[in-house]
């Protein structure tokens, strides 16, 4: 019985951890800010630990049958959390509550586990045998739980079957534990019976989660949800309707079937078309490969090198019809290279020069994205531009988030690249923002230089682009360092005092 005991503990342990895992990462996908998230979960849930830890004390009478009532507990709870959250997101005002309430109640509830184990084995093991074998084991699951979330549970099963497999887990200990101690639990039946009804209630959970998860983002998306998946890097969701298809990243918009050319022409023709006979282009980001579709458009271009972090997203764009309509089969020509790396990494090691570099990431919502808008980044892209090279920056918006915009430039700015900001109308985003980066002054190209077929870029909208209302104007803002991040701090405040006020 010691033995088994003491498997369990390595059972609950990989289970808690799983679940302050699984809340941290829904609220980096739904609130934003990962580093801030999964910060203020962990603390919640270590300080709701230590409650529960306090209370176990005054825990004085039947032992094993409080702790298999908390073992059905957590199964339940946090089998459920997933769902619950994904689920709740757009019916609730203040999803924050829900989210630490969740966090807490578990957290409580798994404080009291090893507390109440540790004096269920104490009349089998001298105490320091105890201590040090109840921690051993602890710690080990917590280490299975950290290796096994990012590599094999969110990329294989996603955040609601990982978290209903594991409150099975916790169901299953508690079972085992009824078990174990038949002789000695009062109401057996009834927590058999009731263990029973809930692995019954999760693995119902488990089988149907596809069609959970379908209902929640039908809640979250005006357009019906067409094709979904959890990456280790992200949630991608297309929605689409008879007019309009859509990528959203973790919750956020991409681009709109109707005017993201807009985005894209704006994006690389007026430094391409400036360019004299571009051959050698690097794109970072930008999977969906709608910025290469543009930029096959110049007969000169002889290499297209695409380094993008999630393979998920550029085998969607390689491969599924309405999508490679979309890019023009842009991603399967010849011409291009698809890389899989970290930019960051990737960046700093290749020895290859290129006339253009393509910057098309999400926006800096969170460090993971602000070290890729860091001076230490565009320093590394300097060193592989050509003598007459060109970066272009995608710089979210310089009329919602101001600062933002103007931090990106001056960080550029900041490493020696003449910097020439730009911003044009794209319905499904407002007014966007764009910062070229040259190595030598931008001179902005003559009608003749742009492709024919542009449906949106030519020289008068170029030189229209280049012209700022006085609500636009530069501000006094930071440089973006690496180990300071100020971008994704102006990012946070600026875009969640305009969603504040919708």
């Amino acid at each position: 019985m010691t033995y088994a005991l003491l498997i369990t503990v390595f059972v609950i342990s990989t289970c808690g951890l799983v679940y302050e895992l699984i809340a941290g990462t829904i609220a980096s996908y739904l609130l934003g800010d990962s580093i801030t998230q999964f910060s203020t979960v962990i603390g919640v849930y270590l300080f709701s630990m230590g409650v529960g830890s306090f209370l176990s004390k005054y825990i004085e009478k039947n032992i094993a049958l409080t702790f298999v009532q908390v073992e059905l507990l957590i199964g339940l709870i946090g089998g459920a959390s997933a769902t619950l959250l994904f689920l709740m997101f757009n019916h609730i005002d203040n999803f924050r509550i829900l989210l630490y309430s969740l966090v807490s109640i578990i957290g409580i509830l798994v404080g009291l586990e090893i507390p109440l184990l540790m004096r269920i084995l104490q009349q089998r093991l001298v105490f320091k045998d105890l201590v040090s074998q109840i921690f051993t084991f602890d710690y080990v699951g917590a280490l299975l739980a950290s290796l096994l979330f990012p590599l094999l549970l969110v990329p294989y099963l996603g955040l609601m079957r990982t978290s209903f497999l594991f409150g099975l887990f916790n169901l299953g200990v508690a079972l085992w534990t009824i078990h174990l101690f038949k002789e000695e639990l009062p109401w057996r039946n009834t927590l058999r019976s009731t263990a029973i009804a809930l692995i019954i209630v999760l693995v119902s959970g488990f089988a149907f989660s596809d069609r959970l998860m379908g209902f929640a983002e039908a809640a979250t998306y005006q357009d019906s949800v067409i094709y979904s998946t959890t990456t280790p890097y992200q949630r991608i969701v297309l929605t689409g309707s008879s007019k309009d298809l859509r990528l959203f990243l973790n919750g956020n918009l991409q681009f709109s079937s109707r005017d993201e050319y807009r985005y894209h022409e704006a994006l690389i023709h007026p430094a391409m078309a400036s360019l004299n006979q571009p051959q050698d282009i690097l794109v970072l980001g930008g999977g969906d490969g709608l910025a290469v579709r543009e930029i096959l458009k110049y007969p000169s271009v002889r290499s297209i090198t695409l380094v993008d972090l999630d393979k998920a997203m550029t085998d969607l764009f390689k491969s599924q019809e309405v999508l490679t309509r979309l890019n023009q089969n842009s991603l399967n020509n010849e011409k291009v290279k698809v890389i899989i790396d970290d930019a960051f990494v990737w960046l700093r090691t290749t020895p290859q020069k290129f006339d253009f570099a393509v910057i098309d990431f999400p926006d800096p919502s969170n460090y993971s994205l602000g070290k890729l808008y860091s001076d230490t980044f565009y320093r590394a892209l300097k060193k592989v531009l050509k003598p007459d090279g060109m970066v272009v920056v995608q710089s979210t918006s310089p009329f919602y988030a101001k600062n933002s915009f103007w931090c990106v430039d001056k960080t550029l700015a900041s490493v020696g690249f003449h910097t020439t900001p730009y911003h044009a109308y794209v319905p499904a985003f407002g007014d966007w923002g764009y910062v070229l980066a040259s190595l030598s002054p931008y001179k902005p190209a003559q009608q003749q230089n742009y492709p024919a077929g542009l449906r949106f870029v030519n020289s008068n909208t170029v030189a229209q682009m280049l012209c700022f209302a006085p609500d636009m104007l530069p501000t006094v803002t930071s440089i973006n360092k690496l180990n300071n991040q100020s971008l994704v701090h102006l990012f946070e405040s600026e875009w969640s005092e305009y969603v504040d006020a919708h």
